[in-house]
């Protein structure tokens, strides 16, 4: 009996807390949802362009090795390794003493059977001097200018100039050496302008021309951006890259490019202005793309949108969105289409990407 009496109280007693808390829960009503914070952006008009990548190397707009025409002594030299020389700069001079000597013998007939005429030519004019000596003196003389010619340029071959403005390399040669025409002494190149040859693949010939600007970097010259243009267009396609040689044109005032570098090119075929949104912001679902917008009561709208171009981080939007639309960034899983929600403009976020699209760009 007093077990029943004690199951009776345990069971009153439940009834009673379940009674409470029944009418607690009614007392403090039905739970409000947080309102979620979420990331937003401003879509923008941004320039973008359509480039084709590949990797290049510099050449001299002009280069050559120096070296003798003929096989001779050295007998001084006139430049250091790395100078700038200009034009018809005397870089080498060879042993050119007998030669010297050569060019003299050579004047002096010169003038003595142009002397011999000119004495003989009133001669000739009274006809007391027949006109077949006159002809034998010209013909001495036009031998003797000839050997004239023949003897300064023997002698110029011991004078080695630079041909046009440029760089030297390392010296080769000493003084006192003899070389041959096949002894390099040095290298001269024309830095002032770098040309840069790269491959690009055949099916984009159609949009390569003449003109097109390209953009370089080098390993040496991290973060810096060289701008040239595309001088020409090779004639034939390789049949084992199915590529076209392309050549484009560098400034290199400052000297900083040298010949024989490896650097990364970004052909620019076209550019224009596109709306632009982090990629980011963009769902994809099956084959269409969506974006969540943030109007002005702070209310979540889900909109289809066109995507376009993608570049590094970004995004184009074609049809679907205009300028200054808020689009959200972070967040996009903690809300649904209707919701509130509590926007922040995440500033810190915004230029991270716009600099990563101009960048890009």
């Amino acid at each position: 009996m007093k077990k029943i009496v004690l199951v009776l109280a345990l069971l009153g007693g439940a009834g009673v807390l379940y009674w409470y808390s029944l009418d607690k829960s009614a007392a403090v009503g039905p739970r409000v949802k947080p309102i979620p914070n979420v990331v937003v952006t401003k879509a923008g008009v941004q320039t973008i362009r359509d480039e084709v990548e590949a990797l290049g190397t510099t050449r001299a707009n002009e280069s050559l090795t120096i070296t003798a025409k003929v096989t001779e002594l050295v007998t001084k030299m006139n430049f250091d390794d790395g100078d700038v020389v200009a034009k018809g700069a005397v870089l080498v001079q060879l042993q050119d003493s007998e030669h010297r000597a050569k060019v003299q013998v050579a004047k002096v007939k010169v003038g003595d059977a142009e002397r011999e005429l000119e004495r003989i030519r009133t001669l000739v004019t009274n006809k007391t001097v027949a006109a077949l000596e006159r002809d034998r003196l010209q013909t001495q003389i036009d031998t003797s200018r000839a050997e004239l010619e023949q003897a300064q340029a023997a002698l110029a071959d011991r004078t080695l100039v630079a041909p046009f403005a440029g760089r030297l390399g390392l010296r080769q040669v000493s003084p006192g050496a003899l070389v041959t025409p096949s002894t390099p002494i040095t290298t001269l190149d024309d830095i002032s302008v770098v040309k840069l040859d790269f491959a690009v693949p055949e099916r984009f010939i159609p949009q390569l021309n003449p003109g097109k600007m390209v953009e370089a970097e080098a390993v040496a010259y991290q973060g810096q951006v060289f701008k040239g243009k595309v001088i020409s267009i090779d004639s034939r396609v390789n049949p084992a890259t199915r590529a076209v040689m392309v050549r484009a044109e560098i400034p290199n005032k400052d000297a900083k490019l040298l010949p024989g570098m490896l650097m990364k090119i970004r052909l620019i075929k076209t550019s224009r202005e596109a709306l632009m949104i982090p990629e980011a912001a963009v769902i994809p679902l099956q084959n269409r793309h969506y974006v969540y917008l943030v109007g002005s009561d702070n209310k979540v709208e889900r909109r289809e949108v066109v995507i376009g171009l993608r570049k590094r981080g970004w995004a184009e939007v074609v049809e679907g969105l205009s300028e200054g639309e808020a689009i959200m960034v972070h967040g996009i899983l903690k809300v649904r289409p209707g919701d509130e929600v509590k926007p922040e403009m995440n500033e810190r976020f915004s230029a991270a990407v716009a600099t990563e699209g101009e960048s890009a760009a």
